[in-house]
């Protein structure tokens, strides 16, 4: 009955055995403080670095005021030109920038009207700039020149106003943006006051003061286009709209243009100026060392801060630390420049006060006078006094005696700087995406040298704010992710894995019914090989990995369902699903607790075709082919002709994502997010992969997790900032369906192989090969470091090597491929440069000869160890390896694997021997300068501070030492048993037989006929007994475990059949089946009533397109005996050729290095020989030229896969911290509104306990310590895997 579903079950049996839900591998704590830190320390740097270049640059303008002592008056030409150099540094900066872009992407050349108006405002404000800081400020005082910077941001505000009310609506920053205006003005009108009432016979300040108003005026229009847009969008103005158009599209030739007229305007000024202030130009050439050394310090660090400062205000926007990081230190940078400069002039004039002991009756003028004016221009001391003088005779000018200067001189200041904080007011609620682009936050690409935290804080995006509410960003594009799993013969815990995690992303993204939400999924299982052939049943069977798929999914459903029930509390039961009967097999359609679909789909390899890469093949047909495009065609059919139809189908095929999954890979929805944040914002990403850590136990599990953590590290993320990702794995990679629906991708995807290249290319490595397709269609695969997963590594020495015999042909293939079309690809993908083509090839050449360079490596170990010839010890180290290379051709790949590791055992022990021979030497000659010491400390160095680097993995690096001891078997005999066994295209792994029934006696008595007519009626009566049982639901579980019937499989076949002799398998007698269920459906209903499956039916019009599908694509490939034979037979010689080509290569690379030590040549490089205290001991080494070459190739490509992760690390830290900040406080949302409605259910259900439960619910969180802690980050520490992610 269905009313007895809705009843407490076994209320007796309670206890559960849950598995690990939660996330277990991510130190929350850890991250938390991390990310506190990270976000002070940004803080410090950004107010750190905008106070050392605001005070730099206004120590070169004092320098060049006329009656400074630490430059002569002859000497400001010096100051002046730093003063210019600072001006167009950013201009320099920026047109390299753009010339690149401009280069290496899409650039569209302006209007002739768009020129000619961005140049005249380019003229103005570069002459502005140049006026106001090369002639105008040397001739004020300190702190005006402080705060008159924050005067240009009056132009801003008036546009502010301007631009908010062509709003027409209200908003909140209107009064602020007005009062701003006012005091900018109100402070530009009381430094007039105070400069002209002072002396207003002084014509030449005169001057100054209207330069410097004048010009800083002229400046204000440096941010004229960040208040454009929003005026074009509100006017009906075409040619508004137009120039808006157009300047976006072309701003790369724009840059270039008005760079380089910044910088003419600057040299123009710098040129008129000196030579009317009647200075000289010579006198550059001859500056004093002191001098130099002041000016040069100054002019340094005033260009580097700048730099950095804009670098990090960067970061700290995307780090969505914007009033924290950005706006605050900014602000407070001015203030601190004033007190930095303004409080030593206040203690010197003290101390001088003090020293005269009021006998007699000193001013300031006096002082200036006496002291600032009155001092020797021959200084050879500490140069700190001289400048803090200089900056007091800036303010000789003014008689800082009177009360009424020093109220005009602050009220101005103080009127610029809150007019400033004013303009920029609407910074505290400007709303950004969680990956936001730097043309997106900032308008310009140019920071302003002179004025740093100016120019950022006007050059940030302005937005209208209502008043309502806070201005919201909008929206991105709602995204659709399938993710795809292919399954085989995964364990239970593997597959307990996978589900898993599947529901943990359902309960991470809710369906929501009726509403958007921005990420909505499907999930889909597609299970290999799932059926079996049962003696005496109407049908197939599922085999027990599928069945044991059914009862997992049916376990982690009910955990779900009722994962926050106590005993007291009402548990729901599992909702019936469907079964559907397909042309491929069958379908198992799960609707998840939260509303997302589970669909497994079961492949009946007699039905269609098998393998992994169909399965890919399948699902991108189905998925894309089927869901979205026919959809599509059919609207278009029903409407005809229609541009808005077509452009929403590209839309919806650049936000649709596939995930790529294998069946035993562990995920956390944090890891998804952080894909979709890569392909949602930049459109170019075809694909996506995360860091993969493999997971077992075992010596072959720990020399993996060193080797993934190092090729993560270093490879991946040298590939990802210099160019692309080659490959990206399909355990965990997410790929958009717009590249995967390109041309020559998909379709090419469905090629079948017919050559033995296709073999080794195509099905060895599937996934590099799609990556490969992508690249040379002008995509582009990333890599973020942040992303997690866990799969499950070989842990069997025999396994291991099968699986890199298949990875490392398939590797070589693409990689080659990709050489090959260098050309195309450069100039089809944008970040597929030459350049990083040829450092492919430097990887390539050092990934073949590993094997000769490994060699070289034991026959220096042997020369130490045993003290003997170098070129005996060369001929000793090759022994081995020519034997296993010559017998690998006749021996069978079980013993060879067995050779292997016999001689990897005893490789490991030379290795630890040499290793522990080395450092004793090292200690007895006193010396680290020789070739081995350096290889060892500089590898042991280079990889603890990588180590260091990734927080979270530093524990790996103890995995290090095992690594080193397994090189020469990684890279040596892994080598030759790869190149020896390319021809085998089986997969290598998994190709085990299933869990096994009662053993089969060996000889089976035959039956007699009797006998046999006994056992047909008896399976017959079972039959229909078994089928009456089956209609009686109730009974279901007693028919299990009464009637469970054992059935002998047939022996798996290998994922890629073996291209070489097929070997017939004997069958063995099949037993009597006691009650064999009628087909796979009643099978899989009989299994349990806790989740019971009713029998539905396919679509007819996506039943004829899987059959059409089948016909085209996946039809099941025939055995041909005569073709295996002759592929094998190709696939041999392509061997041969292959293995000939890449052992000759490292043959010659020993020939040449014994040739060299056989002759004794004198064509050597000379290296001085040092002692552990780096001390010259007057003897040195001599290293052939090629042995040095080898050793600089491999310093160099270290140097620069380390330069890469330093970068990849901290745009992946920007990213983690971002992701934190913003899909946190969305959970917790979700959280509260989630746990409401639970509650509303609960109190219906409960009336009587309610009011007790939920005060005791409450009192549980509001004592829990670790609740309070991470409340802001976390929901609860229950669901901390929402945020998993690897510490970056």
């Amino acid at each position: 009955m269905d009313e007895d579903r809705n009843l407490p079950k076994r209320p007796w049996d309670t206890c559960r055995e849950l598995p690990v839900i939660e996330d277990d591998h991510t130190p929350w704590k850890m991250i938390k403080l991390l990310r506190t830190v990270c976000l002070l320390v940004v803080a410090i740097i950004v107010f750190g670095l905008a106070l050392c270049s605001k005070t730099s640059f206004l120590l070169l303008i004092t320098l060049s005021n006329e009656g400074t002592k630490v430059l002569s008056d002859e000497r400001k030409p010096v100051a002046l030109l730093c003063i210019g150099c600072s001006l167009i540094t950013p201009s320099v900066l920026l047109i390299v920038k753009s010339i690149w872009k401009a280069c290496y992407k899409s650039s569209k050349m302006p209007a002739k009207a768009t020129v000619a108006l961005v140049l005249f405002f380019e003229f103005l404000i570069s002459l502005g700039a140049a006026i106001l800081t090369i002639v105008a400020m040397p001739h004020l005082d300190i702190v005006t020149n402080v705060t008159i910077l924050n005067g240009v941001a009056v132009l801003s505000s008036f546009l502010q106003v301007i631009t908010q009310c062509n709003a027409k609506e209200r908003n909140r920053f209107l009064v602020p943006s007005i009062t701003a205006f006012l005091l900018l003005l109100l402070g530009y009108v009381l430094f007039l006051y105070l400069y002209v009432t002072k002396d207003s016979t002084n014509t030449k300040m005169m001057i100054w003061v209207g330069l410097a108003v004048g010009a800083s005026f002229f400046v204000s229009l440096n941010w004229w286009e960040n208040y454009l847009t929003l005026i074009s969008q509100n006017s009906s103005s075409v040619v508004l709209k137009s120039l808006c158009t157009d300047v976006r599209r072309s701003q790369n030739m724009l840059n270039i243009l008005t760079s380089l007229l910044r910088i003419a305007v600057t040299a123009v000024v710098l040129g008129i100026y000196v030579p009317l202030a009647k200075m000289d130009w010579d006198i550059v050439n001859f500056i004093p060392r002191r001098e130099t050394r002041i000016i040069a310090i100054i002019i340094g660090v005033q260009l580097i801060s700048s730099v950095l400062c804009h670098w990090f205000a960067l970061a700290a926007c995307k780090m969505h630390a914007l009033r924290r990081c950005f706006v605050l230190p900014l602000y407070l940078a001015s203030l601190a420049v004033m007190a930095l400069l303004v409080i030593p002039v206040i203690v010197y004039y003290q101390d001088y006060r003090n020293s005269l002991n009021g006998t007699l009756n000193t001013n300031f003028t006096n002082y200036c006078a006496v002291v600032v004016d009155g001092r020797s221009g021959n200084m050879n001391g500490s140069v700190f006094p001289d400048l803090v003088l200089d900056v007091t005779h800036t303010l000789c000018f003014l008689d800082m005696s009177k009360m009424a200067d020093i109220g005009i001189l602050t009220g101005s200041a103080v009127s610029w700087w809150l007019g400033l904080v004013l303009a920029t007011l609407h910074l505290w609620q400007l709303s950004l995406y969680r990956i936001q682009r730097t043309q997106d936050l900032f308008v310009r690409r140019l920071y302003e040298g002179g004025f740093i935290e100016q120019s950022l804080l006007l050059n940030t995006r302005f937005d209208v704010q209502k008043v309502q509410k806070r201005r919201r960003l909008r929206s991105l594009d709602p995204v659709k992710v399938f993710l795809c799993a292919t399954m085989w013969h995964e364990t239970y815990d593997e597959m307990m894995k996978i589900v898993i995690s599947i529901f943990r992303f359902d309960k991470y993204r809710p369906k929501k019914e009726g509403g958007k939400s921005d990420v909505t999924f499907e999930g889909h299982i597609y299970f290999d090989d799932a059926f079996k052939k049962v003696p005496g049943s109407h049908g197939p069977h599922v085999n027990e990995y599928a069945e044991m798929l059914v009862n997992i999914i049916r376990e982690v459903y009910g955990i779900f369902l009722n994962i926050d029930k106590g005993l007291f509390k009402k548990r729901q039961q599992i909702p019936d699903q469907s079964i559907i009967r397909t042309s491929y097999g069958g379908r198992l359609v799960i609707t998840m607790p939260h509303g997302n679909t589970l669909t497994v789909h079961f492949k009946d390899r007699q039905f269609i075709r098998h393998k992994k890469r169909w399965s890919q093949v399948m699902y991108l047909y189905y998925l894309l082919g089927w869901k979205l495009a026919t959809s599509y065609y059919k609207r278009w059919s029903k409407a005809g002709e229609d541009t808005e139809l077509k452009k929403e189908f590209e839309r919806e095929k650049h936000n649709t994502y596939l995930l790529a999954l294998d069946g035993d890979t562990d995920f956390h929805p944090s890891s998804v997010m952080l894909l979709i944040d890569r392909l949602r914002l930049y459109p170019l990403v075809g694909a996506a992969c995360g860091r993969i850590h493999p997971t077992g136990s075992g010596p072959m599990v720990w020399y993996q997790k060193f080797e993934y953590a190092v090729g993560h590290w270093l490879h991946k993320t040298a590939e990802h900032v210099y160019g692309c990702v080659l490959c990206s794995p399909g355990c965990f990679s997410l790929f958009r369906a717009s590249a995967l629906m390109d041309d020559n991708v998909m379709k090419k995807y469905t090629i079948k192989s017919s050559r033995p290249a296709h073999y080794i290319q195509f099905d060895q490595g599937e996934d590099r090969w799609l990556c490969t397709l992508l690249l040379k269609q002008g995509w582009r695969v990333e890599y973020n470091a942040a992303s997690d997963a866990y799969t499950n590594a070989p842990e069997e020495f025999k396994e291991f090597f099968n699986q890199r015999r298949r990875w490392t042909p398939s590797t070589l293939a693409n990689i080659v491929d990709l050489l090959g079309s260098t050309t195309v690809i450069s100039k089809r993908n944008p970040s597929m440069s030459k350049p990083y083509m040829f450092y492919q090839l430097v990887s390539l050449a050092s990934s073949v000869l590993s094997p000769s360079t490994v060699i070289l490596m034991i026959a220096g170990s042997l020369t130490v160890l045993l003290d003997i010839h170098p070129n005996w010890a060369l001929f000793l180290a090759l022994i081995p390896p020519v034997i296993f290379l010559a017998v690998s051709f006749k021996i069978k790949a079980d013993t060879q694997i067995l050779f292997a590791a016999v001689l990897g055992v005893l490789y490991a022990f030379l290795m630890m021997i040499s290793a522990l021979v080395i450092i004793g030497s090292m200690v007895e000659q006193q010396t680290i300068m020789t070739p081995s010491s350096l290889f060892i400390i500089a590898l042991a160095c280079f990889y603890f501070v990588t180590a260091l680097l990734h927080p979270q993995e530093v524990g790996l690096i103890a995995y290090g030492f095992l690594y080193i001891l397994c090189i020469p078997s990684a890279y040596l005999l892994l080598a030759v048993y790869s190149m020896v066994n390319m021809n085998n295209v089986s997969w290598g792994t998994r190709e085990t037989m299933p869990p096994a029934g009662p053993a089969q006696q060996a000889g089976a008595t035959p039956q007699t006929q009797a006998q046999k007519a006994k056992n047909a009626f008896t399976r017959f009566f079972m039959r229909a007994k078994c089928c009456r049982k089956l209609c009686r639901k109730e009974d279901t579980e007693e028919l299990i475990s009464n009637q469970e019937v054992e059935v002998e499989r047939q022996e798996p076949q290998p994922q890629n059949t073996i291209v070489e002799d097929v070997k017939e398998v004997p069958r063995q007698a099949e037993p009597v089946f006691s009650c064999p269920s009628q087909c796979w459906v009643t099978q899989l209903q009989s299994l349990s009533d806790d989740m019971r499956l009713y029998e539905d039916e396919l679509d007819p019009e996506e039943d004829q397109f899987f059959r059409e599908l089948t016909a085209k694509y996946l039809e099941p490939l025939q055995e041909n005996k005569k073709k295996q034979e002759e592929m094998a037979a190709e696939l041999k010689e392509l061997r041969n050729k292959v293995t000939f080509v890449y052992f000759i290569c490292n043959a010659f690379w020993i020939v040449a290095t014994f040739t060299l030590q056989v002759t004794n040549t004198s064509v050597f490089i000379q290296v001085p020989k040092v002692d552990i205290n780096l001390q010259y001991t007057g003897e040195y080494l001599y290293i052939e030229p090629i042995g040095f070459m080898f050793i600089i190739a491999f310093a160099l490509l270290v140097l620069v896969q380390f330069i890469a992760m330093l970068y990849h690390r901290i745009y992946t830290l920007i990213h983690f911290v971002a992701y934190l900040d913003t899909e946190s406080r969305q959970e917790k949302q979700m959280y509260e509104v989630k746990q409401v409605k639970d509650d509303k259910d609960d109190k219906d259900d409960t009336a009587d306990n309610d009011d007790e439960n939920n005060e005791e619910y409450e009192d549980e969180f509001e004592d829990d310590e670790d609740y309070d802690n991470d409340s802001l980050m976390f929901p609860s520490l229950h669901h901390r895997a929402y945020d998993s992610g690897t510490l970056v």
